[in-house]
């Protein structure tokens, strides 16, 4: 061996792929915003949410999540708070992905090069930007109203930008 080298030592895998791959679920049935009274971020998902919720489970069960993100609203945390446990993981919340942030929030997880086959649960309106977003980019070949309560978009990102995505509907 040559003199100053030691054992070689062990190197980092190199990731072999660039591309991620984002689990984008809208949350599942919540009552009536129109029979809610109280703080609408408060309002929960309703039994059938419920059962939708815990059908994601099933869902994402050949998938390797690694993180589990969700909008603060609480329609958001509950619809994902079953397959994070299911998983060993927390729920994180990310005010990124509260209603009326606009897709820019789903963005800030996409230019994050750290995260791969992470679920992130936000509301109709950044999905619907997603899916328009998606069709400018060319990703999708026409814009597709695809985005029901507890459906799953799932977008493949190479640096920062979606490169594929398909739609998964709701359980």
């Amino acid at each position: 061996m040559a003199q100053g080298l030691g054992c070689a030592r062990p190197q980092a895998p190199a990731k072999l792929d660039a591309i991620a791959t984002f689990h984008v679920v809208r949350h599942a049935k919540a009552g009536s915003r129109g029979h809610w009274s109280g703080d609408d971020r408060k309002r929960p998902i309703s039994p059938k949410g419920e059962k939708q919720a815990a059908r994601l489970v099933e869902q994402f069960r050949k998938v390797a999540v690694t993180a589990v993100y969700s909008s603060p609203y609480l329609r958001c945390v509950q619809t994902v708070a079953p397959l994070a446990s299911a998983r060993g993981l927390a729920v994180q919340e990310s005010p990124d992905l509260a209603e009326g942030r606009g897709v820019t929030g789903l963005y800030k997880f996409f230019n994050n090069a750290d995260l791969d086959d992470v679920v992130l649960c936000t509301h109709g309106d950044l999905v619907w930007e997603l899916v328009e977003d998606l069709t400018n980019r060319r990703v999708l070949p026409a814009f597709r109203e695809q985005f029901e309560k507890g459906s799953t978009w799932i977008v493949e990102v190479e640096d920062g930008a979606p490169t594929a995505a398909r739609y998964i509907a709701a359980p």
